[in-house]
């Protein structure tokens, strides 16, 4: 923030200078959007907090009571439930049918089962049983504070727009001063009287200051920012924007980007055509499944899943359940007259089945299990139920295959960033197979051959390698996730990085585009530089086409811009050294700005534009901005010298003509920048024609602006120089490699 002040006082001192409050207001109206867009930037951070659960349940002096989870000490015994966020890290002292959800720490997509003497971490979150557990870590010594407090250091987000205009204002700033007393000098001695070498020297220097870019930029990055919001996309920081157009890498994780973060079922493979008898009474597996998932009250993920798909068939009156545990992984229910059935892990259950059965069965889960899907069996057991003792003697009626449930529009959005040159790597903390077998089903290429993080290179410059040739990566921990978003960078990729938990925190800050979900962690949101609050992850081409479209028209309108400011720079250094009158005053830049770079260039900077940026935004704009404006300013000087050497011609008449000159060669600029042209470019370019054209028929004008008109040959002249010059930067544009790069293959307006 420091700095954009500083840069702001340097615009504040220019506008000084040149003492036109509109310039100044508008270069304090773009501070105040910088400024408000840091400190919001900077107050999200400070806002970070992983851990949500305000109170936990403790066991103090034999009794139980709730305290803040703030509150919380080393070695206090805590009590956990269904439910409950855990506010520490802690170690669990007893609780044989706890299982935690991790997801938002590690990435790993299945709760994980914790007994007696195994750890859990702070930010996780209990999804069955309850536990006691001892504080092992508290405050910011816990795993979930470590883990953001890294995040919560404030940056901006890079630039390359900004930096590149920031660095033009500076080199102007240097340059006005000696550029100042050289002009000023050769006025006085050019003039007869002080008032009227000041106002030339002023209009020369004036001339120099890209007015309007600046804010013209802000504007155009506020104006997206606002579109995104109405497609419920927040975003954090407005130069955020400009990294959307240069992403061609982007980074996915699994587990809440790709996938909504629940099962669903995917298919039922029958392994007998009905139940067995005495098993399932002749009653099929389907019906079987609604049963059980309507005879439990609290299904977990997996019953919830077949709970979704299939309803509970009438008639099936329950006599017994036994509901599901980590430790057993199965659960069961008894049915009056129908018989009773067991729903679990194929490696459990399987080992209560016949032997051939057994065989059979296990072929088929392992040929599932090989793909990263889910499976578990439906069984019946002849002899009933016995408590939580698993019954002996089994029958396999069923697989059932789980799938984590897609995001709708993942497949197509995928498709997307491969039409549009944009890389996708999936790296998540769940397992290779089952994040390959994700991406495989929403088009990734090259998810047939997924890695194991844990097999890595820590060298970043192997680490660069294997992520230059791979596309999928599981057991990814979110320091290796941070370390990938480097590698990817120092090979000069533009990354962008999704992310909901917060072991991709650290990824998603240090990533130049990070974009989180909203239903994700807050520290993931705080970090991002976007929030899609809706959780669609459909909404991606939208948000790059917007980025794209900021910035390719931000930078055709700095063209404009730096046009005017190189040929500026030239005519003040050449007026000087003539020691002649400067060919024009400050009304005349006025109408030449406003109707070739001011007006068409609100329109500009706002169209539809979907052409894919790149890097060297500065090299390319002074590639045209330069030449273009030197030529400009050898038309202004050749129509000047021309009408100055015509006896019969007065100053103002032949700055008339210089007007007329510079007005013909900056249309052909600003006619060149428009392109491709279409009809509604073609009346914008025709309209500032027109304008000027009126503003000098209509004496008004002639008289505001200080026009008055020369003879009929002399105005053909100046036409005819400014004529030639466009003739020149077109001959430039097209045999001289002053065309952008990105402008070769710039297609029509893409759809907004």
């Amino acid at each position: 923030m420091k700095q954009s002040i500083q840069q702001d006082f340097q615009r504040f001192v220019l506008c000084a200078f040149r003492g036109h409050g509109d310039q100044l207001a508008s270069d304090e109206f773009n501070a105040l959007i910088g400024i408000v867009q840091e400190t919001r930037a900077k107050r999200s951070l400070d806002r970070l907090a992983v851990l949500n659960a305000p109170r936990a349940r403790v066991r103090r002096d034999g009794n139980e009571i709730d305290i803040a989870s703030k509150d919380l000490v080393l070695d206090d015994i805590i009590i956990l439930t269904l439910g409950d966020q855990i506010a520490v890290d802690a170690v669990v002292l007893d609780g044989s049918s706890v299982e935690v959800d991790e997801s938002l720490l590690t990435g790993e997509a299945d709760p994980v089962s914790r007994t007696a003497g195994d750890p859990v971490l702070s930010g996780s979150f209990v999804v069955s049983g309850s536990a006691v557990v001892r504080a092992t870590a508290v405050g910011a010594d816990s795993y979930a504070f470590r883990l953001s407090s890294e995040a919560r250091q404030f940056s901006l987000v890079r630039s390359e727009l900004r930096a590149g205009i920031d660095r033009v204002i500076k080199l102007v700033s240097w340059l006005m001063i000696p550029t100042a007393v050289l002009l000023v000098s050769s006025q006085i001695a050019a003039h007869d009287g002080f008032v009227g070498a000041i106002q030339a020297s002023v209009a020369g220097l004036v001339a120099m200051v890209p007015e309007g870019l600046v804010l013209l930029t802000s504007l155009a990055f506020a104006v997206g920012a606002t579109q995104l919001a109405r497609r419920k996309v927040l975003t954090q920081e407005l130069a955020a924007i400009e990294g959307l157009a240069r992403v061609d890498v982007i980074c996915l994780d699994k587990t809440g980007t790709l996938t909504e973060g629940a099962l669903t079922l995917g298919l039922i493979e029958h392994l007998e055509p009905t139940s067995s008898a005495g098993a399932s009474g002749g009653v099929d597996a389907a019906s079987v499944l609604g049963a059980l998932g309507a005879a439990d009250a609290h299904p977990n993920p997996s019953l919830a899943a077949i709970v979704a798909a299939h309803d509970a068939p009438a008639g099936w009156t329950v006599t017994e359940t036994v509901p599901f545990s980590s430790a057993r992984k199965w659960s069961a229910a008894s049915f009056a007259d129908r018989g009773s059935f067991l729903l679990g892990a194929p490696d459990i259950l399987l080992d209560k089945v016949t032997a051939p059965d057994a065989a059979t069965a296990r072929a088929r889960v392992d040929h599932y299990a090989s793909l990263g899907r889910r499976v578990l069996i439906l069984v019946g057991s002849p002899s009933g139920l016995h408590g939580e003792v698993l019954p002996e003697d089994l029958v396999p009626i069923a697989l059932v295959v789980l799938d984590e449930a897609l995001r709708a529009a993942a497949p197509d959005t995928i498709a997307y960033f491969e039409r549009q040159g944009v890389t996708v790597k999936v790296i998540s903390g769940d397992s290779p197979v089952t994040v390959g077998a994700v991406a495989t089903r929403v088009g990734v290429a090259g998810a047939d051959d997924p890695v194991d993080a844990r097999t890595l290179p820590e060298e970043p410059e192997a680490l660069a390698d294997v992520l230059e040739s791979h596309s999928v990566f599981g057991r990814v921990t979110p320091q290796q996730k941070r370390a990938m978003v480097h590698a990817l960078q120092s090979r000069g990729h533009v990354v962008a990085m999704t992310g909901d938990g917060v072991n991709d925190t650290l990824a998603l800050k240090d990533a130049d585009v990070g974009v989180a979900m909203g239903s994700g962690s807050s520290a993931a949101r705080a970090v991002a530089r976007f929030v899609l609050l809706d959780n669609d992850f459909g909404v991606f081409p939208s948000v790059i086409s917007q980025g794209r479209k900021v910035i390719a028209n931000v930078e055709r309108v700095a063209n404009l811009f730096l046009t005017k400011t190189f040929y500026a720079m030239v005519l003040a250094l050449a007026i000087g050294v003539a020691r002649i009158p400067f060919p024009f005053i400050p009304r005349h830049f006025t109408i030449i700005s406003s109707l070739t770079i001011g007006i068409p260039g609100f329109f500009l900077a706002l169209a539809p534009n979907d052409r894919r940026a790149r890097t060297g935004f500065l090299t390319r704009v002074l590639r045209f901005a330069v030449p273009a404006g030197l030529v400009s300013a050898i038309t202004v000087l050749v129509a000047f010298g021309i009408a100055r050497n015509d006896g019969d011609v007065g100053l103002e008449q032949a700055r008339t003509v210089a007007v007329i000159a510079l007005f013909v060669v900056t249309l052909w600029v600003l006619e060149i920048l428009a392109r491709p042209i279409n009809l509604w470019r073609g009346a914008l370019v025709a309209a500032m024609g027109v304008a000027f054209v009126g503003a000098l028929s209509i004496e008004w004008f002639r008289t505001y602006f200080a026009l008055p008109l020369p003879g009929a040959a002399l105005a053909l002249g100046a036409v005819g120089i400014g004529a030639v010059g466009a003739v020149g930067i077109e001959a430039g544009w097209h045999l001289s490699g002053w065309r952008l790069p990105a402008d070769e293959s710039d297609p029509a307006d893409a759809p907004n």
